[in-house]
């Protein structure tokens, strides 16, 4: 007769399988979604009144989509839909997506080569390198290139691509992720919290120019 607990191991084993099993299933699944760009161009029309319909440089109040990374697109709409991060218009926009839909978008404008962009004020340029290169020890604020790369490419999902970005947008996110208008990043919310004015506008315009 086994004992309880070769019993309750023995009962394990199967539920340990099936798990190992499910698992390997959803990874498969996952592996084999291969997102469409031609679709994502056809899905992307109705985003072509804010952002261009290349996502290229457009007005500066809206972010260039043209060369920024696909997971990062991916995750901001789906957090869009979500409501982790508050919008009325993309709010509205994504939740009208799939979430097979926003990755075909978000492919489609990861696809694109970016266009360089390039600083507008020289009198700050000094200090927003100073910052993004070395960020601020004595406010304990980290270089933003660690980041976000020596050229602004960033880091798929986590951190975009920031070289090139208008210069208006990235300074009013910053101001968003200090006030608190913007929270889907504690880190990112953070560190603009350690900055002020000046040093937001000389950084946002410094990236611009990075390519």
């Amino acid at each position: 007769m086994k004992s309880p607990v070769a019993l309750i191991l023995s009962a394990l084993v199967p539920l340990a399988v099936l798990a190992g099993a499910t698992t390997a299933h959803a990874s498969e699944a996952e592996a084999a979604f291969k997102p469409d760009i031609a679709k994502g161009q056809q899905l992307a029309a109705s985003c072509g009144a804010c952002h261009v319909q290349d996502g290229s440089r457009g007005v500066p109040a809206y972010p260039i989509l043209q060369g920024q990374l696909p997971e990062y697109i991916y995750k901001q709409l789906a957090e869009f839909k979500a409501g982790k991060r508050k919008n009325a218009i993309m709010s509205g926009m994504a939740a009208t997506l799939s979430d097979e839909d926003m990755k075909h978008v978000a492919a489609f404008y990861g696809s694109l080569k970016a266009k360089d962009g390039y600083a507008k004020n020289k009198d700050t340029v000094a200090l927003g390198e100073k910052i993004y290169r070395g960020g601020i020890a004595n406010k304990q604020v980290p270089a933003c290139a660690g980041c976000h790369g020596p050229n602004g490419a960033g880091i798929p999902a986590q951190y975009p691509r920031i070289g090139g970005q208008h210069g208006e947008y990235a300074e009013s996110q910053l101001l968003s992720f200090r006030s608190g208008a913007r929270a889907n990043s504690v880190q990112m919310m953070a560190i603009a919290g350690k900055l002020n004015d000046a040093e937001i506008k000389a950084v946002a315009d410094y990236v611009t120019g990075l390519h």
